[in-house]
């Protein structure tokens, strides 16, 4: 599923349940057991704990914006070099 599938999907949700079916629909489509990162950690894990502290620090976000904020912090993780 893609961001826009998934925020879709969680558009019925209010508030933190919002949060926690994206957080959820990314886990159940994570892949980072294929694609390990010099085994080290989860990319969607990771994803979720910088938008956390990113939403402590700027404000909640919820729905697509909070799902295209996922996706686009693991795909950071994902192509970053130095990890």
């Amino acid at each position: 599923m893609n961001p826009y599938q998934i925020a879709k999907d969680a558009e019925h949700l209010n508030g933190i349940l919002n949060i926690k079916a994206i957080n959820k629909a990314f886990r159940k489509a994570d892949e980072s057991h294929l694609y390990p990162i010099r085994g080290r950690f989860n990319a969607t894990e990771r994803a979720i704990r910088k938008a956390r502290k990113y939403q402590q620090e700027s404000g909640a976000v919820y729905g697509l914006e909070y799902s295209l904020l996922l996706d686009s912090i693991i795909s950071e993780i994902v192509n970053d070099p130095k990890l």
